[in-house]
């Protein structure tokens, strides 16, 4: 078609189930069944984007006129586009342990019940429970003659207990999601975990900020390769000049132990077997030794930028890809976990993740922890509460002195653009030297 230069198609039917607990009510629960389509062209004068509700496939004439369609859409972009590398190959989807289809929704709704159950106490006024499954069936075809299917599911469960006492309220929670299949049976420990933390930050006291030695546990550190430097590298970040990382490639940026890998061919959470452009995926270390050595790109943003490969594209049902991360991780160093706190002898050891902010383009973040200890003489000793963790990534990779020899990935979501995608990050026990800590308490 004249002036077409490229088109692709991907389209996504599936179905989405819900359960929600709130103080051991099921407040909602069901399935809902989804199908969409986006159709992407590149023509003359840039991308025009097609989407599609209940798309019906479709060919000659009628898939023609969806091409022009297309094209009534296209924007006006400056200089042409290019479009990079396109390496093919799609990886299998590891089996499922047990298909949650074959579990009725009663059923799952009387174990995450069980789950939230679990999570009572007397000190705890509010708990709540909820699960989500999803099954995607993919199609892609593309003016290339490239074409792929697949199946994914995943399905997980999140559980909230909220403690109150003496004029203070504390949160404890627990979330587990996976793709090899259904996990809601014997998770009960989670609710109960969820309540102990809950109810034990009632008497925790509030951290004193300052500049110390912080040891990070890998959910904290997890979040800090994700969103401080995760974001910074992905390729249409960059291109925008949106990245304190822009222009940095071959530069020592971290201490010579610290490499942070994106990869969406591992079996996490964040796992995709091909990308949203049809592209294969494969691993990119960001930093590798301390020095910044690729970005994250779609094929557009390699031809643009450069220092990486294409591959890291995704994109929810029905909308067009953008550069995303996928699973992203502080690679594991040698350094036993008992070694760690030895070598951090007097500082504060930060847990988990309550959220926070970054500007990749300044380059400055803020992470809330869950909670901490102190650390004195090499242990762990008073559990603190209302602690935070701040600085500018550069600075703050410098000083990841030691990484620890085990790595634990934890999923979740992760939003931009409008969509959310299914991502894991993670990372070994880390110490990080001259840490900003945040917190309310005084001497």
């Amino acid at each position: 078609m004249q002036g077409v230069r490229y088109y692709d198609l991907r389209h996504v039917t599936g179905q989405v189930t819900h359960i929600d607990i709130d103080n051991s009510v099921v407040e909602s629960a069901g399935s809902s069944f989804f199908n969409k389509a986006v159709i992407r062209v590149l023509h003359k004068t840039g991308w025009g984007v097609l989407q599609i509700d209940n798309y019906t496939p479709c060919h000659g004439r009628k898939f023609d006129a969806l091409i022009r369609s297309a094209c009534r859409l296209a924007g006006i972009t400056q200089g042409k586009v290019i479009l990079g590398d396109a390496p093919r190959g799609i990886l299998g989807v590891p089996p499922l342990t047990e298909d949650p289809r074959s579990v009725d929704i009663e059923e799952k709704s009387a174990l995450l019940s069980g789950i939230e159950q679990a999570a009572v106490h007397p000190s705890v006024v509010n708990t709540r429970a909820n699960y989500i499954e999803k099954i995607e069936n993919v199609q892609f075809t593309d003016s290339s003659g490239n074409e792929y299917a697949y199946e994914m599911c995943r399905s997980g469960f999140n559980v909230l207990a909220v403690a109150s006492g003496n004029g203070n309220i504390q949160m404890g929670y627990e979330r587990e999601h996976s793709i090899h299949g259904f996990n809601l049976r014997h998770q009960q420990a989670l609710g109960k975990k969820a309540a102990g933390i809950a109810v034990a930050l009632l008497e925790a006291k509030a951290a004193k900020g300052g500049k110390m030695r912080a040891v990070l546990d890998p959910e904290l550190a997890g979040v800090f390769a994700h969103e401080a430097v995760g974001h910074a590298s992905e390729g249409d970040l960059v291109q925008e000049g949106s990245s304190v990382l822009k222009g940095k490639t071959g530069l020592k940026i971290g201490n010579e132990n610290l490499t942070i890998i994106d990869d969406p061919g591992i079996h996490e959470f964040g796992f995709d077997p091909i990308d949203a452009e049809g592209v294969a995926v494969r691993r990119t270390e960001i930093i590798k030794k301390g020095i910044i050595n690729s970005y994250l790109h779609n094929r557009e943003t390699l031809s643009s930028v450069g220092h990486g490969i294409a591959g890291h594209a995704r994109a929810m049902p029905g909308e067009p890809p953008l550069v995303r991360m996928s699973n992203t991780f502080i690679e594991e160093g040698d350094a036993t976990e008992h070694e760690i706190f030895e070598e951090c002898r007097y500082g504060i050891f930060l847990k988990g993740s309550r959220g926070g902010q970054v500007d990749p383009g300044r380059g400055i973040f803020q992470f809330n922890a869950e909670y901490g200890y102190l650390i004195e003489d090499g242990e762990c000793t008073d559990m603190v509460k209302d602690v935070s963790l701040s600085g500018e990534i550069l600075t703050t990779l410098h000083g990841i002195v030691l990484c620890g020899d085990k790595r634990i990935m934890s999923p979740g979501y992760c939003g931009k653009g409008g969509q959310s995608v299914p991502v894991s990050d993670g990372a070994p026990h880390i110490l990080l030297d001259d840490a900003v800590v945040g917190g309310s308490g005084v001497d």
